[in-house]
């Protein structure tokens, strides 16, 4: 398996624009992956935040068991840490962590009220890329007004975007300089938080099914036809091959194929609620 790393030169400016830009806001939201929320955590901006009030805001948790995402929010919540669940296309949940915004400022609004001070309340988006930042925005403003994309690294520069009494600032996605697990950094790929032209999808397909055959063989029968889940995961994607005819000329697997549609199953939640961490 490659070492999977990758920290852009703009991340560094990223960071030095959100540093100079923190006395500016009231608290953070830290958006993370509910699939898999303790990899997305970046340490780094944990750091940068210690001074702030920061919300940990799970994103994309319809692709998660409602289990898994309670028992993330309890490990957070554990920490003395503020959290809350959501999925972007959820009105309800994102009416929820609209409210969860204002609740976690509350005494200090109580006391702007007491002062006669009426201002917005202002927070910092920030997470790793591709974990919906500016989807979550978007779906608080009900309209598209932050960049979107599927892929890491859509946001590049700061957007300030006003939310009723809200104003958000849109950051670019920031990733630790360095992984001191391996086994994180694979997760980060598997959920697009990466850049994909710097990923070798064949070793990154191999160890997703490797894991995945252990932690939920279920879904790898129910979404692939796997008969033998204890079998190698070279012979399980030979046996994706010949279900889906990823066949190169002359009979032969076409891994590449096999790899990217393995991968692109998981991410649009294709093989099912999977939690990763």
């Amino acid at each position: 398996m490659q070492h999977l790393q990758w920290f852009p030169g703009h991340m560094t400016a990223a960071m030095r624009m959100m540093r100079e830009n923190l006395k500016s806001v009231d608290g953070v939201m830290m958006v993370l992956d509910a699939r898999a929320p303790e990899s997305s955590v970046n340490v780094k901006l944990n750091n940068l935040f210690a001074d702030k009030r920061v919300l940990y805001v799970l994103n994309k948790a319809d692709l998660v068991d409602k289990k898994d995402v309670a028992r993330s929010v309890a490990r957070f919540e554990e920490k003395g840490l503020s959290a809350i669940a959501v999925s972007a296309t959820d009105k309800h949940t994102v009416d929820m962590l609209y409210d969860k915004i204002f609740a976690l400022l509350k005494d200090k609004l109580e006391k702007n009220k007491e002062k006669g001070v009426f201002k917005p309340v202002r927070f910092m988006v920030a997470g790793i890329p591709n974990t919906g930042k500016s989807t979550i925005i978007n779906a608080l403003t009900g309209g598209k007004k932050a960049a979107t994309g599927n892929k890491a690294g859509v946001t590049k520069g700061k957007q300030w975007v006003r939310i009723r009494e809200l104003e958000l600032l849109d950051t670019p996605g920031t990733m630790p300089p360095a992984f001191e697990s391996q086994t994180a950094a694979r997760h980060l790929a598997y959920i697009g938080s990466m850049n994909d032209a710097n990923i070798d999808f064949n070793d990154l397909a191999y160890e997703f099914i490797n894991e995945i055959k252990v932690k939920y063989p279920k879904l790898l029968t129910e979404r692939y036809g796997t008969e033998d889940v204890t079998a190698s995961a070279l012979e399980i994607m030979n046996g994706i091959c010949e279900k889906r005819g990823f066949l190169l000329r002359g009979g032969e697997y076409d891994y590449e194929r096999c790899s990217k549609a393995v991968i692109d199953d998981f991410r649009k939640g294709r093989t099912g609620k999977i939690f990763l961490d």
